[in-house]
């Protein structure tokens, strides 16, 4: 596993820390309490919490982190919020899950600041704090973080769209997520750099936010080709932006010649790129991150030793029409490897 300092972020989520809503708490047997309970029969405890239980995203983190405590005979204790933003949610599932004994806590902070003094609090008990997908602010506040590493992800799929334009002049639009949101910035900026072009570049004719919802990447797109007909190259934040650039331009029978390019790597994606709809996608692995989390917790319980700073979980490039010299997946890796 590859490390740096570097806090990454990643999503189709598409959610930053922040936020108030409603956290759902499944009960920890019969009983009220932290989670419930996955695996395992009351030997190593593992705390898992999640920003959902319905996002994709986290179902497949779920599930990586029961088959990983499964294998490693744990238990799992898992929480999800109904809503993404809930940080007092977030803070009760803590407290609940250190009081049932829990060794580690895995969590995808809704509230990557508000979060800091809950997580202060299981730390100095002794439990082993891991932010998946999400850092803290400051990322110093968990022991560890696992995640993607986003500008690269970006970086993937600049340089395809790069080489699969073989010379021809760019008009790029940049369907991004919202000011100010580290995956979006580093998604975006990962994309220029592996494109070859800077912020300020002629060739990026129009940039809207998305907020990564395809509708508003439709209407994005729908705003872009009125500024620029000419547009060939379509840059999106994640997949459900890019379908919606996608039917924008299919209603102006665009949909053959411009070139879509996006983050994520989940099932409707990948499909969206065996279809043809979408040229390429940088592909995270969910799983991944729950299976080291749980791992890495285990490991403290059994030895001591914690687990720290960043773990870098992963891209892949999936296309099926592959450039030379930019490595690369077919969508049947993809489809075997993706979530949702």
């Amino acid at each position: 596993m590859s490390r740096s300092p570097r806090p990454h972020l990643s999503l189709l989520r598409v959610a930053a820390c922040t936020g108030a809503l409603a956290l759902a708490l499944t009960a920890c047997g019969s009983g009220s309490g932290a989670g419930s309970a996955e695996s395992g029969s009351g030997g190593i405890k593992v705390g898992l919490i999640t920003k959902t239980d319905t996002n994709p995203f986290f179902v497949k983190m779920k599930e990586g982190a029961e088959k990983s405590a499964k294998e490693n005979g744990a238990e799992l204790l898992t929480a999800a919020g109904k809503f993404d933003g809930d940080n007092a949610g977030q803070v009760t599932a803590i407290e609940n899950m250190v009081a049932s004994g829990v060794k580690g806590i895995l969590i995808t902070p809704s509230d990557c600041k508000a979060i800091v003094p809950a997580l202060a609090k299981a730390r100095a008990k002794g439990v082993l704090v891991i932010a998946l997908d999400t850092p803290t602010e400051p990322q110093s506040a968990v022991n560890a973080l696992f995640a993607t590493d986003n500008l690269k992800a970006g970086e993937l799929i600049g340089a395809y769209a790069k080489a699969a334009m073989k010379g021809r002049k760019a008009k790029i639009a940049t369907l991004d997520l919202a000011p100010g949101v580290s995956v979006g910035v580093q998604r975006h900026d990962g994309f220029l750099k592996g494109f070859g072009v800077g912020a300020k570049d002629p060739s990026v004719v129009c940039s809207q936010d998305t907020a990564g919802d395809q509708s508003k990447g439709q209407t994005a797109m729908e705003n872009c080709l009125q500024k620029e007909p000419g547009i060939n190259v379509v840059y999106t934040i994640n997949e459900p932006a890019a379908l919606g650039a996608y039917t924008a331009l299919k209603a102006k029978g665009r949909e053959k010649d411009v070139l879509i390019v996006s983050v994520d790597g989940g099932c409707t994606g990948t499909g969206a790129v065996k279809d043809g709809k979408i040229a390429a996608t940088s592909q995270q692995y969910p799983l991944k991150m729950a299976a080291e989390g749980v791992q890495a917790v285990v490991s403290y319980a059994k030895d001591g030793k914690k687990a720290s700073g960043y773990t870098d979980t992963g891209v892949t490039l999936i296309t099926d029409k592959a450039q030379s010299g930019v490595a690369a997946k077919d969508t049947a890796y993809g489809l075997d490897n993706c979530w949702g």
